[in-house]
């Protein structure tokens, strides 16, 4: 394997504290492809393509989906599978007066997603980082809490800095995350919707990232030299009323005084 996943995930698994499997996800231009991948599963009933995430996240399984297997074309549009991106799509009608108060409203939503283009992809597959079937997957993903994810951004910015600046589409909040990650290949953090917290099993202080696995060394390596400097997660809380001096002292041994 060109990666050690079993250590990438277990890494991630003790410095976030994680409840959750990190996995990976792959597209495939061919479906043979997909299916030729070892113990794969494959749905036996019509899914959203949070349950198939969830699969991998939750139950730690290696499970493959063709256009066919999603239940409708959002989500095939999200990964571009099939031609779902067709104006009926686009219109965004089945979401008028259901989440949004006009037609236009929703166009405007629809447009606004960061979407894979259709026509190259037929398949993909999710599956456990740590299993190494994806080698390599196209993107890694990982749910954790607030305080997790702020962690491992400090981690990615320890060396290299940049800014990271991320949208909120709403619902369809995949398009902020596993969407917008196989599309520009960068970071990609979101705020679960509806969609994925109801049939994707995604807990009430769950957020997603999704990033590119070349990304993942860098954020640990940093995390790692954060932790020795006395920085690590889940944060103890120092107090509301204490003088902070001497908590800053820690850290920033300038601030004593």
């Amino acid at each position: 394997m060109s990666e050690d996943w079993t250590k990438l995930a277990a890494d991630l698994e003790r410095l976030l504290k994680l409840r959750s499997i990190p996995f990976g996800m792959k597209l495939f231009e061919r479906r043979e492809e997909m299916e030729a991948i070892p113990r794969i599963r494959r749905p036996t009933a019509i899914h959203t393509l949070d349950q198939i995430v969830a699969q991998a996240a939750r139950l730690g399984w290696t499970v493959g989906l063709v256009a066919e297997d999603l239940v409708g074309a959002q989500c095939r549009a999200v990964v571009g599978l099939g031609s779902a991106k067709d104006e009926a799509w686009r219109s965004g009608q089945h979401m008028v007066d259901v989440w949004y108060s006009s037609p236009e409203d929703a166009r405007a939503h629809q447009a606004a997603m960061a979407c894979v283009p259709d026509g190259r992809y037929e398949a993909l597959a999710v599956s456990p980082l740590a299993s190494g079937r994806l080698d390599p997957p196209d993107i890694a993903l990982f749910y954790a809490t607030p305080g997790a994810m702020i962690y491992f951004i400090n981690g990615l910015q320890w060396a290299g800095y940049k800014r990271f600046d991320w949208s909120v589409v709403g619902e369809s909040a995949c398009a902020d995350s596993w969407g917008r990650a196989l599309k520009t290949r960068e970071p990609s953090l979101s705020i679960p919707c509806f969609a994925e917290r109801r049939y994707g099993g995604v807990l009430d202080d769950e957020m997603l990232m999704a990033l590119p696995p070349d990304h993942l060394g860098r954020a640990i390596g940093g995390m790692e030299v954060l932790s020795k400097n006395g920085l690590r997660y889940p944060f103890p809380q120092y107090g509301i009323q204490q003088d902070a001096r001497a908590g800053l002292a820690v850290s920033y041994p300038s601030r004593a005084g």
